[in-house]
């Protein structure tokens, strides 16, 4: 069920090529594709995951540019290529991470603060003021979470000594990770370009959907000085050349959240397309075409992709906190496995859960619930259960909570889910897949390049140069490598998606209030 190409063994003189960029939560990376869309060469380096505190996740915006700029070299070199077989670099990065940095300097002036992180909580719900969560839904498709940039950028302004001053007078920059890679790709303090796509705008909390500009009135709200932000843009379209580095001169032409970017790969390009990424935390998003739709049931309204001047298409978007790092906790802090392909093997030992279900709410519940005072449960258990039926409630854990996301989505968007387009490290865990179509009822659909975020910048990318002429011939690209078709039988699917209910009810209201 694999693809029978192996990446490096065709010749390069097929070129030109396109370069895409992933700047990820856990690592970066770049993957040279040819015009087949089939991977040439991939280099990727993690980054330090800083903690400071209980629920706060930083990282070192410094580290992932100089990690940027070698797999940028390293995946040019191991492809044998120069900057003259690449006709365009694609963007594509972890959302809602923030940074801001001084424009003359090229510093940081904090570490960037992770979209995990959750120390803006009490700012948000001092935001939502009378109203609530849904105080910015209307403009900017979002609830008030921690989640999300806006509030992040507020919390250094109010904690880093100085910093909301220089910010007023115009020294600082904020950006989302695919604005401070593009900035320091064109330049940096030399000349660097300061841009966002619409994408990534629509995840600030501080863009209105429907005019795709700043909303003035939500800066004022949140504290945000409008001179830190980027200018918006689409999402392919030409920002700049690269200077410096392997791929100097080289056009930046595209920027997508990962999410989106995983899209816009799995050529989700007409209404009612659905794809679900598998990485740290689980993505699923539907193309609901050129309206924003207003969710009822937890979801958020964002912009899908937009291609040059044409208009922008929105999705719905289904979020989940903690998939693949469950199965990194597992490993690292519980040492049940010594590897995350083990989960599959001590899973797949046992024929069911026997009784236990695991709800991972670490850092609180995402979809479609929004509560940040949830935190992790392991229910049903018994002197029964051994280790093997809490992997097997791992796995099954992702595979609940995307259930609980289709549904939602189907209730929004009026919609049935036909068939759901996977990728991401997690679909490689066959064990998974199959589980997820039972719970799903639906086929479940894996493409032969798994890599689909990064394969979604570089189709960007392409479109904005010209190396691809437009969506059909990407659609025409498309690959299916493996399918899987449920198994299993309603009364048991609802038996056992109540007993997942039930667990879930359990997680909430955890967190008393705190100062």
């Amino acid at each position: 069920m694999t693809d029978a190409h192996t990446p490096g063994t065709h010749s390069h003189g097929a070129g030109p090529f396109i370069a895409a960029i992933d700047q990820g939560t856990t690592s970066s990376r770049c993957i040279v594709f040819d015009r087949d869309g089939r991977i040439v060469a991939v280099d990727q380096k993690e980054h330090e995951q800083i903690f400071p505190k209980p629920g706060w996740v930083e990282h070192n915006g410094a580290e992932i540019w100089t990690n940027v700029q070698e797999v940028v070299d390293g995946a040019i070199a191991k492809a044998g290529l120069t900057a003259a077989d690449v006709k365009a670099i694609g963007i594509t990065n972890q959302r809602e991470t923030t940074v801001l940095w001084d424009k003359n300097t090229g510093e940081p002036v904090h570490n960037a603060i992770v979209w995990q992180d959750t120390r803006t909580d009490a700012l948000c719900k001092e935001l939502g003021r009378n109203v609530g969560q849904d105080r910015f839904r209307r403009e900017t498709g979002l609830p008030l979470a921690s989640y999300f940039a806006g509030p992040k950028i507020r919390w250094m302004l109010d904690n880093v000594e100085g910093l909301r001053e220089r910010a007023e007078r115009g020294e600082i920059l904020f950006g989302t990770m695919d604005s401070w890679v593009i900035w320091n790709l064109t330049g940096g303090v030399d000349g660097g370009v300061h841009v966002t796509d619409v994408t990534n705008a629509s995840r600030t909390m501080l863009m209105n959907l429907h005019t795709m500009e700043w909303d003035e009135k939500i800066l004022q709200s949140m504290g945000v000085p409008a001179a830190v932000l980027p200018e918006i843009r689409s999402s392919a379209e030409v920002y700049g050349k690269a200077k410096g580095g392997a791929l100097a001169g080289v056009p930046v032409a595209s920027a997508l959240g990962d999410q989106q970017a995983a899209l816009f790969g799995q050529t989700c390009f007409s209404e009612g397309e659905a794809k679900s990424t598998y990485g740290t935390g689980t993505f699923m998003l539907m193309n609901t075409g050129s309206e924003p739709v207003n969710s009822y049931n937890g979801l958020l309204t964002t912009v899908g992709y937009r291609i040059g001047d044409e208009a922008p298409v929105y999705a719905l978007e289904g979020s989940i906190a903690v998939t693949g790092s469950l199965v990194q906790w597992m490993r690292d802090q519980m040492g049940l496995i010594n590897s995350a392909a083990e989960i599959e093997t001590l899973a797949s030992s046992v024929e069911d859960n026997g009784g236990a279900y695991f709800v991972p709410a670490f850092s609180g519940l995402f979809a479609p619930y929004w509560r940040s005072d949830a935190r992790g449960v392991i229910a049903g258990l018994t002197r029964y259960v051994t280790k093997a039926h809490i992997a097997r409630a791992v796995l099954e854990a992702t595979a609940w909570q995307t259930r609980e996301i289709t549904d939602a989505m189907t209730k929004d968007s009026g919609v049935e889910l036909t068939a759901l387009k996977v990728d991401g490290g997690m679909t490689s865990n066959n064990l998974l897949m199959q589980t997820l179509s039972d719970f799903l009822d639906a086929p479940v659909v894996r493409p032969m390049v798994a890599e689909t975020t990064c394969l979604g910048a570089a189709y960007a990318a392409g479109l904005a140069v010209g190396f691809w002429p437009d969506t059909d011939a990407l659609r025409a690209n498309w690959r299916r490598a493996a399918e899987w078709t449920p198994r299993m039988d309603a009364d048991q699917r609802d038996r056992e998606y109540k007993s997942w209910l039930k667990a879930v009810e359990r997680t909430m209201g955890w967190i008393e209030d705190e100062e």
